[in-house]
């Protein structure tokens, strides 16, 4: 399995998921405020919040890149994830981010996005990075608007629209 790497920004900490983030991952995914606009559109499980938690760990095995857990650099905690995602049948290389809401409106989906984005492009060499994003989730597309991606096609995704989220190419 290849090792999930560190990525520090100003304010936050991109790593490995850990065992010890699972009670804090699955309260963030059990809120339908933060749940509301992701896959399915509901919050989960502490049991599916696993399942995610553990296919996220599978995604670098078998991908070589996935989402990684965020703490916050000053305090540890656990704030959320942001990564990059190509799921079997996915419409493209995603650069997601989701963060718990005591997180929300300081920056750091942007911050973290960022980072994320940076290294798709630098270390991956992803020329086509999206964020799949979908309508209402007017939060996101500030974030992904604000890295510069353009609202592109509107694809079917878990049953429901989506709209892709281009990031321009690198130069």
């Amino acid at each position: 399995m290849p090792d999930v790497p560190q990525l520090a920004t100003e304010r936050l900490l991109l790593r490995a998921f850990a065992p010890g983030d699972f009670d804090a991952y699955a309260a963030m995914m059990a809120d339908p405020e933060v749940t509301r606009h992701l896959a399915v559109g509901r919050s989960m499980t502490r049991a599916e919040a696993w399942q995610q938690m553990a296919m996220f760990a599978g995604h670098w095995a078998l991908r070589g890149f996935g989402v990684c857990a965020v703490a916050e650099r000053a305090t540890g905690a656990f704030v959320g994830r942001i990564g990059g995602l190509e799921h079997e049948g996915w419409p493209a290389f995603e650069v997601a981010y989701t963060l718990a809401r005591p997180a929300w409106g300081r920056g750091y989906a942007r911050e973290g996005a960022a980072a994320a984005l940076a290294y798709a492009r630098d270390v991956l060499g992803r020329r086509e990075v999206v964020s799949v994003i979908r309508p209402g989730n007017a939060a996101s597309a500030r974030v992904a608007r604000a890295l510069g991606a353009e609202p592109g096609e509107t694809v079917d995704f878990f049953g429901g629209p989506a709209v892709l989220y281009r990031y321009p190419p690198p130069r």
